[in-house]
């Protein structure tokens, strides 16, 4: 019986070994290892951009209050799955196929390495094609959940839906295609390393329009018209959703090197960081400042402020820029969301003064400090005014923030009022009282909370 044992186990050591040796005598080509190298980096840079998700939605779910906090959180998937769906049939190719210079006519329904012909705009990088799909499909669903957080707590669930579908296929991929696709913007040169104008930007703007048509939650302005302080129901999750969107990060910007070869990846993990904490920092001094007490959600969207910045900014930048560039973001960004919420906007997770402005400074900082060094290893655009390149890319800059903006404000008002004359973008009242959680879904997301909530509000008075 020993024996037997013993044979079987020489067996499967031999059937294990011999792959391995056969490849070993062969040896595997040089080419072929970088490939491989490289497709790697960009599929592990996918997850991590892909697990951002799972930070939208703590972040979210825990800035709004306990009877909405189910809802916002499965949107969440939901967003996800529509961008997943609507990318691989339109988006994709749309955003990077070959076609002229505002938007791809080739790649529709991708169908996977073999129609690589369809993509001449990813030919830089021997990456294989169906990781650049994933990587870019993240990227996608990053800037359509900037879309829906503006639209928290009183925006039908269909409204996401058609919305969502509509922005993934004819307002997202057109500024991909501008910029990355090998659009009018890329052909002038436009720096945006990984997207603070393509995902941030364009996210921020939609949303600050659906904010506007949708108009305040109840309650969010007194009869004076000053603004109320509506509290998230769990700050907790508002900390660990910035945690997990700081290290998603790492994927979104260091990955967009799509190779780990020559340590490049390297320059822009550090610029990032220093972006990140700086802008923390800055954000929880202005509180201090303007509320006589440090604010916890304010030094949180400083951080996303300034790791907003820094996406476009990060590979053409020094690590003293970086910092600058963080510092300005989360000071500009705290003041603006103070501003803008007295002007009557009801932004509640602030998506645009977050995604939005802060977005448009880090567009404008490369025309900045971009470094000549920099903008040659990466071979995008020109040198940044501080560093003798003239006002040329400051231009290019400005105008690729402005047509971006002017672009998606307008093709995002169109779509949301024609909704809103057809089915309407809004809950009723008493839905809205009720919460979206028990209107749209019939559970809550807290059900034992809210049940004793329910009865303690039923009983009368004594």
């Amino acid at each position: 019986m020993k024996k037997k044992m013993l044979m079987m186990f020489l067996a499967m050591v031999t059937l294990m070994i011999y792959p391995v040796s056969a490849f070993a005598a062969e040896g595997p080509a040089a080419p072929d290892l970088q490939i491989g190298l490289d497709t790697a980096f960009t599929f592990l840079a996918f997850i991590l951009v892909f697990f951002m998700q799972s930070g939208f939605a703590m972040l979210e779910a825990g800035s709004v209050r306990m009877k909405n906090a189910g809802h916002v959180a499965g949107k969440t998937v939901l967003t996800l799955a529509i961008a997943s769906l609507c990318f691989w049939a339109l988006g994709f190719g749309l955003g990077f196929g070959n076609g002229n210079s505002f938007f791809g006519t080739t790649g529709f329904f991708y169908g996977g390495d073999t129609t690589a012909s369809s993509f001449e705009s990813l030919a830089f990088s021997d990456v294989t094609l169906n990781v650049k799909f994933l990587f870019q499909m993240a990227f996608a669903a990053v800037s359509l959940a900037i879309v829906s957080g503006g639209m928290a707590e009183r925006a039908k669930l269909s409204v996401y839906i058609i919305f969502g579908i509509l922005f993934s296929v004819v307002i997202y991929p057109v500024v991909a295609h501008w910029v990355w696709g090998g659009g009018w913007l890329a052909e002038l040169g436009m720096q945006d390393y990984a997207g603070s104008t393509v995902v941030h930007l364009t996210g921020a703007t939609a949303a600050v329009v659906a904010t506007i048509l949708l108009k305040p939650r109840l309650g969010k302005f007194n009869k004076e018209g000053k603004p109320v302080i509506i509290p998230g129901h769990n700050q907790v999750f508002t900390v660990l959703g910035v945690i997990i969107l700081w290290f998603g990060w790492f994927g979104f910007n260091p990955g967009s090197a799509l190779s780990p070869m020559g340590g490049f990846f390297g320059h822009v993990a550090l610029t990032t960081n220093l972006a990140a904490a700086a802008g923390g920092l800055a954000a929880l001094i202005a509180s201090w400042l303007y509320f006589g007490k440090s604010d916890i959600p304010a030094m949180l969207n400083g951080v996303l402020a300034a790791l907003v910045a820094i996406t476009g900014a990060c590979a053409f930048v020094e690590p003293w820029a970086a910092i600058l560039i963080g510092f300005i973001a989360g000071a500009f960004t705290f003041m603006t969301s103070q501003w803008l919420e007295r002007a009557g906007l009801d932004d509640p997770i602030y998506a645009f003064s977050v995604h939005g402005i802060a977005g448009m400074w880090g567009a404008i900082s490369t025309g900045l400090f971009a470094t000549p060094e920099l903008v040659e290893t990466v071979g995008v655009g020109k040198a940044g005014l501080f560093y003798g390149g003239g006002a040329h890319q400051l231009g290019v800059q400005a105008l690729g923030v402005i047509g971006t903006f002017a672009f998606v404000a307008v093709m995002s008002f169109i779509i949301l009022y024609v909704m809103k004359l057809v089915i309407g973008l809004r809950v009723t009242e008493e839905e809205e009282l009720m919460g979206l959680d028990i209107s749209e879904h019939g559970t809550y997301g807290y059900p034992e909370q809210m049940k004793l909530i329910t009865e303690s509000e039923s009983k009368p008075l004594k």
